[in-house]
């Protein structure tokens, strides 16, 4: 990227993390990512799971010196390699006043690109209050006191479990899978049975009951769980031979495999079982429980990595804080499917302010403006090249860069000889227009 006057977009080294539910070797896109962006050799047979783009520590990214850059003032060379985060603190004007003054001088939001190969833990992210509880009584599990909302972006076709089933539904389950009744006891069971769906005070009760009965499922020992879960496999075996298993149930069986004998395997039955197409976005609140499953997606949060787990996962399970924070709010979840700002550009707006993301495919040859923003970016070049231009900057991008942009900077792309695709990441423009 060419220098030409003034302050510049900065090109990121980004961080990848290698949890052991990532996609292997070649076939993650974060595999793929990191050997265009660092140069990193891919190894076959090691997870690839999450690409970090933002300040956050557990995945800190580094500004790089720009390739075919003529020689730099000597207080430019010493940012060689300087954190983003350092960076940011030392030039706090990139982030625009109203971010400044909202969230002081960090990015509110982290950028991630996710290969899922199994599933990740049942988990939900913490509140603003109950984060820094946690923060400050177990710092080495709860990393930081910030809340952790989020979207999933869809690559591929994505799989997730969120939020819980509805009471007809849930009812359905408790009639069906015999397995759960034996853990949670007749009488929980009975409690969710009888409640009357046309009742005034029927939501109450029905959150009172699922809570009672999702916090009996999870907290049953291992003995009854392992005993229960083999029940359950041998059951549907069986029947399978008979009839087609429903999606729930081959999904289940799935889940056996990858965790035998989890409490996880069993409480998929409570969740709604979501496919996202590529292109679909799913949003998450504090304090909802939900599982991705499987495929490659662009994901935003806030600047976080506070994760309360329970279920299909070999991390540390912390099932009295999971059942007591949800909110136990039932029904299908709220799928995105973007708003067109252009031919080219489609905006996920999710009911947070610290972040949006866009979606830009770029046809060969084809430009396409991004307006001045009160607010910094995050791009990344997906697939294909073009060019970046400024003001005061132009340069080449290349899929795998992941690029910084300062607040209140008008940027033109272009594709070059194919088609390119970027994500980018921004603080909602909600945010700013105060609606």
């Amino acid at each position: 990227m060419a220098r030409v006057n003034g302050e510049k977009l900065k090109r990121l080294r980004a961080w990848v993390q290698n949890y052991e539910w990532g996609r292997s070797g070649a076939e993650a896109e974060v595999a793929r990512l990191l050997a265009l962006n660092t140069g990193a050799e891919i190894e076959p047979n090691k997870p690839y799971a999450e690409f970090w783009m933002g300040t956050h520590e557990s995945g800190p990214n580094v500004l790089v010196e720009e390739e075919g850059e003529e020689e730099e003032e000597e207080e430019e060379k010493e940012q060689q390699d300087v954190g983003l985060k350092e960076w940011i603190e030392k030039n706090p004007k990139v982030l625009g006043h109203k971010v400044l003054e909202k969230w002081g001088s960090d990015l509110p939001f982290l950028f991630k690109v996710l290969s899922v190969g199994k599933a990740l833990s049942i988990q939900a992210h913490p509140d603003k209050e109950l984060a820094k509880e946690l923060h400050k009584m177990k710092p080495n599990l709860y990393k930081d006191a910030n809340h952790k909302p989020e979207m999933a972006l869809a690559i591929t076709e994505f799989r997730a479990l969120c939020g819980f089933i509805t009471l007809q539904e849930l009812k359905e389950v408790l009639e069906d899978v015999p397995e759960i009744v034996e853990l949670v006891g007749t009488a929980s069971a009975k409690q969710v049975m009888d409640i009357d769906e046309r009742g005034g005070d029927t939501a109450d009760k029905a959150k009172t009951a699922l809570r009672s009965v999702f916090t009996q499922l999870m907290s049953a020992s291992k003995e009854m769980t392992t005993k229960a879960i083999s029940k359950l496999k041998s059951r549907l075996l069986l029947q399978s031979q008979l009839r087609s298993l429903t999606e729930k149930e081959e999904l289940v069986l799935q889940l056996e495999k990858q965790y035998p004998g989890d409490i996880g395997v069993l409480s998929a039955f409570f969740f709604n079982y979501v496919k996202l197409k590529p292109g679909e976005a799913l949003y998450l609140a504090a304090n909802e429980p939900h599982a991705y499953l499987s495929g490659d997606c662009v994901e935003c949060m806030a600047t976080s990595d506070n994760v309360v787990r329970a279920g299909l996962t070999p991390k540390h399970r912390d099932i009295q804080t999971l059942c007591s924070m949800l909110t136990y709010n039932q029904g299908y979840p709220e799928i995105l499917s973007g708003l067109a700002l252009s031919p080219y550009i489609t905006r996920y707006l999710p009911p947070f302010d610290e972040f949006e993301v866009d979606r830009c495919v770029l046809p060969k040859g084809s430009s396409v403006v991004f307006p001045a923003v009160p607010g910094p970016s995050i791009f990344l070049a997906f697939v294909g090249e073009g060019t970046m231009k400024t003001g005061c900057w132009e340069g080449i991008v290349t899929e795998g860069d992941v690029v910084f942009e300062p607040a209140n900077t008008e940027l033109v792309i272009t594709a070059a000889t194919s088609e390119l695709q970027l994500y980018r990441a921004g603080i909602n423009s909600r945010f700013f227009h105060g609606l």
